[in-house]
């Protein structure tokens, strides 16, 4: 089973255009389908599930759609604060709060504050955030740390990330038949699997995210590695010294 699921829950505005219906009901549709996705995530046994909410690039839209998504932001963490506690969920944001509203941050680190016990799923959702701009900022925290030539390693670039303390992906999800990572975890991701559906994230259901896993269970993750002890290399030229495996 994947530890970590990230997804990137795309097509809430086709949505709704597609049925003649203003962008905002394509996000309210889109919020109601979070819900169910982290129960199923829960059920099954995944420990991180990160939701790519809001893009930092995604404050260039109109101002009455980013306005709509952050209301409809607050008022669902008010209304799942109760299911988070009940269902052991810990609740946190990764992305440049700076940039958030005072009210939502607010809010958002209340529900971290009561929630940063639970232990049964922990819910990272990807507000404000950009893969860029999130390396950038670590790099920033190393040169104020002072940080020198030999400190930097993967490790230390790692802990001074918004996810430090949390493991990479195993898999990442995107729907709407876009097939990229639109700035979503770039670090963190070097190594994820990837599951492109047609699906718009509004009809997306728990059983699609089933079949995701069923999907990754398949694969064989080899990190760069060879998974077969033979030297395939060696065997079709016996005496030659080295390997090619990559």
């Amino acid at each position: 089973m994947p530890k970590h699921i990230g997804i990137i829950m795309d097509g809430n505005g086709r949505w709704a255009e597609m049925r003649g219906l203003p962008r905002s009901e394509g996000h309210k549709r889109g919020v109601e389908r979070v819900h169910e996705t982290v129960e199923a995530a829960k059920q099954v046994g995944v420990e991180v599930l990160s939701l790519y909410a809001f893009s930092i690039e995604n404050w260039m839209r109109p101002e009455e759609e980013v306005a709509v998504i952050m209301e409809l932001l607050e008022s669902t963490l008010k209304k799942e604060f109760e299911s988070f506690m009940k269902e052991g969920v810990r609740f946190r944001i990764v992305g440049n709060r700076e940039k958030l509203p005072e009210t939502i941050r607010a809010v958002v680190e209340v529900v971290e504050q009561e929630t940063r016990n639970n232990g049964n799923l922990i819910l990272q959702c990807a507000l404000s955030y950009g893969g860029r701009d999130e390396i950038i900022r670590a790099v920033k925290k190393a040169v104020v740390m002072g940080a020198g030539p030999d400190d930097i390693t993967e490790n230390y670039i790692a802990g001074l990330l918004d996810t430090a303390g949390i493991p990479d992906p195993d898999l990442i999800i995107r729907t709407s038949g876009e097939q990229r990572l639109s700035n979503f975890l770039l670090w963190q991701s070097a190594y994820s699997e990837f599951y492109f559906t047609n699906t718009l994230w509004p009809d997306f259901t728990s059983g699609e995210l089933l079949d995701a896993i069923h999907e990754y269970r398949t694969r064989s993750r080899r990190f760069g590695k060879v998974e077969n002890s033979k030297n395939l290399f060696a065997e079709r030229f016996p005496g030659m010294p080295g390997t090619w495996d990559v």
